[in-house]
């Protein structure tokens, strides 16, 4: 098999949901595929509640290896997530592009994050067996 595949993760804030993505691809698939994320918009930090919850819970601390980013900073990417923001995303060019429709738990009890977190790592693992298995991708 030739190169891993990039996977941007992508959300209009670039601050939560596709930052979480990004650092559970990393965690999770990092063997399948490459994780980036970025946003139409930018924040000064990363959301903090989701940045205690990902380092609680999987020891990742995504201030040391992430920042918000704008969608020109990705390199050319194979696949994009969209996390479900309900606004029209840009175009992006790749070969693969899939709506998460996950709900953004800014501002929410952990609870409601720690849904959103399961779920992103479920779909991580999902989008890392058909990665593997090559169900969607040109090899």
């Amino acid at each position: 098999m030739g190169q891993k595949p990039k996977v941007a993760f992508i959300c209009v804030h670039n601050s939560c949901r596709s930052q979480m993505a990004e650092a559970l691809g990393k965690y999770l698939a990092s063997d399948v595929f490459e994780s980036y994320s970025a946003g139409t918009e930018t924040v000064p930090q990363i959301n903090q509640d989701a940045v205690r919850l990902i380092k609680q819970l999987y020891g990742i601390d995504m201030e040391q290896a992430q920042y918000s980013k704008l969608l020109n900073e990705l390199p050319p990417v194979d696949i994009v997530i969209t996390m479900g923001c309900n606004v029209t995303c840009p175009y992006l060019p790749c070969k693969h592009r899939e709506d998460w429709g996950l709900d953004d738990p800014t501002g929410k009890v952990d609870k409601v994050f720690l849904e959103i977190i399961q779920s992103i790592r479920e779909k991580i693992n999902d989008l890392k067996n058909r990665i593997e298995q090559n169900t969607f991708l040109d090899g």
